[in-house]
């Protein structure tokens, strides 16, 4: 049973938290949450490219994470939005390097090249991880949406 999870904060309009048993049409349906949280804050101009990487760290817990259990968050700061994907798998993903006519093998190769940064967090108890990556943003000018418009 898929279910949200409570936000950690009261800074609910720019975090998304929530835990799936994900299937192979689920990246579909959370690019679709990520781009509209993107988009509620002003940053479409790194949805793009966080679809794409968030699509390769859900087709990762597909393909490797036994039970396909996962957590996803949505972070978004000023100037950088961070997407997280954690699961109960010990194993640490790294980028593969493979042959070049392979049909997989290069998801985290393109989350580095997309994102302006990744990594892996291993809980303490070797419990599971955390797969992220940061997408940097130009953070809107809130205070001009915020006058009022000259009368004509």
């Amino acid at each position: 049973m898929n279910h949200v999870i409570d936000p950690l904060t009261a800074d609910i309009e720019n975090q998304y938290r929530a835990e799936f048993a994900v299937g192979e049409h689920s990246a579909r349906h959370l690019r679709r949450v990520l781009r509209i949280y993107l988009t509620g804050a002003g940053l479409l101009e790194v949805a793009g490219v966080a679809e794409l990487a968030l699509t390769e760290l859900v087709a990762n817990v597909v393909r490797h994470v036994p039970g396909r259990r996962c957590r996803v968050c949505f972070l978004i700061r000023p100037g950088v939005v961070r997407v997280e994907v954690a699961d109960n798998c010990s194993l640490l993903p790294v980028p593969a390097a493979c042959d070049p006519l392979a049909e997989g093998g290069r998801g985290l190769l393109l989350v580095e090249a997309v994102s302006d940064r990744w990594g892996v967090e291993p809980r303490p108890d070797g419990s599971g991880k955390t797969v992220w990556f940061e997408c940097l943003a130009r953070t809107p000018d809130l205070s001009a949406a915020a006058q009022p418009a000259p009368r004509p």
